[in-house]
């Protein structure tokens, strides 16, 4: 059955050297046509080829195999070397010399590193030519290895690329359906919300305000999750951060608003808040506010409750700086290198059930605002910084 060989050809025109090898090889042995050729039980293609002497084939010219003594090498993977036809007892009487008009020959096998069979590096003269020598036999079995290891590196290498482009692939279809997953979550949600908040005004005993608690703090924190997953497919996907600057709106309500509203969640915990801003900041204060509901839900998970958590604002001539400290249990120095990637959790106890986001997007709203975001953990405590620049 006969394939299209051209990928072979075009795979033989990638190797830069062949062109240098053919031109060396007709230097060594004074053969004036050199070839490199892709030789199948059915087909003797030229991939490249040298030629002094007319002999008339360019890449993608074929000869019948059956008349090539190609064709015997395909099937002993041994090279054939002939000073003289006129003189070789085992060739003098061999069709394909007196077919081609030479008297000098030699072919070397292209074997590539799983053991099959490219072709031949061969070349032929009209004249004879001192073939039989262990320089030149050495030369062309070398540049025969060359040419398969050029092949056998391409084949990698392609075989890399498809493995990434594939991989890139599926990893836009996970980003573009955690996006849409996300965003069709909101919907069912702000029902829940928008139901949650009726509930609240009705008279309920004791216990119905608690199940409304921890509803209401549940919405909350799916919100947040929510928010994150479709932050983390925007930068994902390229279209990063988007941020709405403004310097007239005070950040200090959007804090406390945050404070307040993780405080609800835990009315155990003790949060407290020292703010002292004394100029306008020019933020997106719902990504500001976002970034601080990340850190402080981070403290509320992983601080000590018998502790408060302390959340700082100021600004100063340098900018604006935002913390949040706890106490607890310090980060393992070796977890401190991964702590803004995304999907990473220090703690990995079966309670903590984020999805590991929240510190990762807040090292990004940090960079959209053109600012830092560092994190420190000693026995002491524990302390997120955010630095922005006025």
């Amino acid at each position: 059955m006969q394939t299209d060989l051209q990928f072979d050809i075009d795979a033989i025109g990638r190797i830069p050297s062949v062109p240098t090898i053919l031109n060396v090889l007709a230097r060594v042995t004074g053969m004036r046509f050199v070839a490199v050729a892709r030789v199948t039980g059915e087909r003797w293609v030229t991939c490249s080829s040298l030629d002094r002497i007319g002999f008339g084939l360019t890449p993608g010219d074929e000869l019948q195999v059956e008349t090539t003594i190609c064709h015997e090498i395909e099937q002993s993977h041994q090279p054939v070397i002939i000073d003289d036809v006129e003189t070789d007892g085992a060739y003098c009487n061999h069709p394909t010399p007196q077919m081609y008009g030479f008297r000098s020959y030699i072919s070397v096998p292209i074997i590539r590193a799983d053991g099959g069979f490219f072709g031949t590096l061969c070349a032929i003269d009209p004249l004879p030519a001192t073939l039989k020598d262990e320089t030149i036999v050495g030369t062309f079995t070398l540049f025969a290895d060359l040419i398969a290891s050029h092949l056998d590196d391409q084949e990698k290498l392609a075989a890399s690329e498809a493995e990434l482009a594939s991989a890139r692939h599926v990893a836009d279809l996970r980003e573009q359906f955690i996006a849409v997953l996300g965003h069709d979550l909101r919907n069912p949600l702000a029902s829940i919300d928008a139901g949650v908040s009726m509930l609240a005004k009705r008279p309920l005993d004791e216990r119905a305000r608690n199940i409304v608690g921890l509803m209401r703090g549940s919405v909350v924190r799916m919100g947040g999750i929510i928010d994150n997953v479709l932050d983390l497919a925007r930068s994902r996907l390229g279209g990063g951060l988007s941020l709405s600057r403004d310097a007239d709106v005070p950040i200090e309500e959007t804090l406390r608003q945050v404070v307040d509203e993780l405080r609800s969640i835990r009315p155990d915990a003790r949060v407290e808040v020292d703010l002292t801003i004394d100029r306008p900041v020019p933020c997106d204060r719902s990504r500001v506010g976002q970034l601080l509901s990340n850190l402080l839900g981070n403290a509320l998970t992983h601080g000590a409750e018998d502790r408060p958590i302390m959340v700082e604002a100021r600004t100063d001539d340098g900018g604006f700086e935002l913390s949040v400290r706890n106490h607890g249990t310090p980060i393992p120095d070796a977890a401190m290198a991964s702590l803004f990637q995304p999907f990473f959790r220090a703690d990995t106890r079966p309670s903590q059930q984020g999805l590991g986001l929240g510190l990762y997007i807040a090292a990004q709203i940090a960079e959209a605002h053109g600012g830092t975001l560092d994190a420190a953990s000693t026995r002491d405590e524990t302390r997120f910084t955010f630095r922005m620049p006025i």
